[in-house]
């Protein structure tokens, strides 16, 4: 038996007992790989890795969400460098409404988000490509909710079951910090068949914070329709409503640039307009200014500033506005109306009809005569007051031939600004007085009114009343726009006899006939006369054969 030397045996106990001492880094090292199994960890019982179990879990997130039927195309799921999910066909619809296209379908979107996000329930961006939004009118039936709820799906609801989101620990919702969508489009689906859906094709949207309960920003750019031009939005959205699009809060700033109204017939001009709206989808209240500097109309011609301040109510649900206050400035004159701008009737699919009550209670002729009359200058001067009701059916005729107008004016203090007509005018009124032989130059103003109605480009006064100093016209026809024929007949009543207008031996033998011509009161002459030809070749005279029924 060998024995150990002297010494040995003390030294290897005291080696048992002496405690390991480890390097920094290797505790380094350990709280590293803790840290990184314990991300992975959260990161795993955050988010799925795999498509399998990723699909099922967020079809049932947006059904209990949207409370809806979800259908979803391929999805993949890659983890690594970052994760990123990829999606096609998502399709969202209302439950129970198979009558209706999807309420949301999306052709292809994908998903980036990184851990310290998905903790927080937040993905950092979304894009999406192909999204169709279609909002379609409230399924209504005697007596039967707007909501189509089954049976089964309202006894989960009232009894707390919880859905296969819910099941699968998505309680809290996920926020998406921004979304951005590429030529999307929002469909307002119309509530009779026979009418066309209503479409607002939007080129840009990006939105933020983006949540089923979320007020969301948001900044788009989209084409309108009629009259074409790009609108610059920026506002908020929801939080979304899945019973009743209507009532989801929307509001925000707009701007309409270069909206060319040469897409309706007989007018002309290159809009802009800046606004404000707030409300609900359904009821959104619009402030806003217009601006259009080269406003035509193709019957006159000639361009002029027209600029509308305006307050509206609009259903973005369907496009309906309710026009509560507008009020328009062009050249020297002022217009205020309401009224709406509406589909038309049911069962048809013609467009949108504007009606309007109109007041001009600070207004000129020679403006209304820029609008209307292709000369140089305008045929008239002078003050106007004017109501009428204003009814601009759709079509593809001209607007001059569609629009309807029924109402009442007066212009005070008119001038003609043809020379040879107002000096016709002031001869009238000289002769009408018995003054026919006086020097003196008076500069006669003359007053018209009566009530008037337009239709088919054509314009009717059924009771029109011209006075000067000493005359009176009374009459009754009409006025073709396109062609500018007149066709009147009336009275002219004259404070003088007809031997009076005249002197020398035509006033002796005129003597005869002035009973013929007598007023009904005995006082003055009241000669029955008519008003034919062109507006730029009036022809007035005698109506012969009235003149030879009164004397019957």
């Amino acid at each position: 038996m060998i024995s150990q030397p002297t010494g040995a045996e003390p030294d290897a106990a005291q080696n048992r007992r002496r405690p390991l001492r480890k390097k920094p880094w290797f505790w380094a090292l350990v709280s590293l790989i803790a840290v990184v199994v314990t991300l992975t960890a959260m990161f795993i019982a955050a988010v799925p890795v795999s498509s399998a179990v990723l699909r099922p879990r967020l079809i049932g997130y947006l059904s209990d969400k949207l409370d809806s039927q979800v259908e979803l195309g391929d999805l993949q799921v890659r983890a690594f460098p970052a994760l990123r999910v990829e999606g096609t066909n998502l399709i969202i619809r209302k439950r129970g409404r198979q009558d209706v296209p999807p309420l949301i379908s999306i052709k292809s979107f994908h998903v980036d988000a990184n851990v310290t996000g998905l903790w927080r329930k937040h993905v950092q961006h979304v894009r999406v490509d192909g999204l169709d939004v279609n909002i379609a009118p409230d399924k209504t039936a005697d007596g039967d909710d707007k909501k189509a709820t089954t049976d089964d799906e309202t006894g989960k609801k009232e009894s707390g079951h919880k859905t296969e989101g819910d099941q699968h620990g998505m309680e809290r919702d996920v926020i998406i910090d921004t979304l951005d969508s590429v030529d999307a489009r929002v469909i307002i689906i119309p509530d009779e068949e026979s009418k066309n859906p209503r479409i607002w094709a939007i080129h840009q949207l990006r939105m933020h914070k983006v949540g089923v309960n979320e007020s969301m920003p948001f900044e788009a750019t989209l084409t309108n329709g009629v009259p074409p031009g790009e609108i610059a939005v920026e506002g908020s959205f929801g939080p979304w409503h899945t019973d009743h699009e209507g009532d989801t809060p929307l509001g925000g700033n707009f701007d309409f640039a270069k909206a060319d109204l040469g897409v309706f017939k007989g007018i002309s001009g290159t809009l802009a307009s800046k606004g404000s709206f707030a409300g609900a989808l359904a009821a959104l209240k619009v402030n806003g200014e217009t601006d259009v500097p080269d406003f035509t109309i193709t019957v006159g011609g000639h361009p002029f500033p027209l600029h509308v301040k305006y307050q509206a109510l609009v259903d973005g649900t369907n496009g309906d506005t309710r026009l509560e206050d507008i009020d328009a400035k062009f050249l020297n004159s002022f217009l205020k109306a309401k009224g709406a701008v509406l589909d038309g009737p049911k069962g048809t699919d013609v467009g949108r009809t504007v009606s309007l009550d109109v007041v001009m209670d600070n207004a000129r002729i020679e403006d209304i005569m820029t609008m209307a009359v292709k000369t140089p200058t305008p045929p008239m001067t002078g003050g106007l007051k004017l109501k009428t009701k204003f009814l601009l059916p759709p079509g593809d005729r001209d607007v001059s031939e569609r629009l309807r107008l029924d109402g009442e004016f007066a212009i005070a203090r008119a001038r003609f600004t043809n020379y040879d007509i107002q000096q016709k005018i002031e001869e009238l009124s000289k002769r009408a007085r018995a003054q026919a032989a006086a020097a003196e130059k008076e500069h006669v103003v003359s007053n018209f009114q009566g009530g008037f109605k337009l239709a088919d480009g054509r314009l009717d006064l059924p009771r029109l009343t011209f006075a000067v100093p000493g005359a009176a016209v009374r009459l009754a026809g009409a006025y073709g726009l396109k062609d500018e024929m007149l066709d009147f007949k009336g009275e002219l009543l004259l404070d003088a006899k007809i031997s009076e207008t005249v002197t020398g031996m035509k006033s002796v033998l005129l003597k005869v006939i002035d009973p013929l011509f007598k007023q009904k009161d005995g006082t003055g002459s009241a000669i029955p006369i008519k008003i034919s030809g062109s507006r730029t070749a009036p022809q007035f005279g005698l109506d012969v054969r009235r003149v030879f029924k009164r004397g019957n």
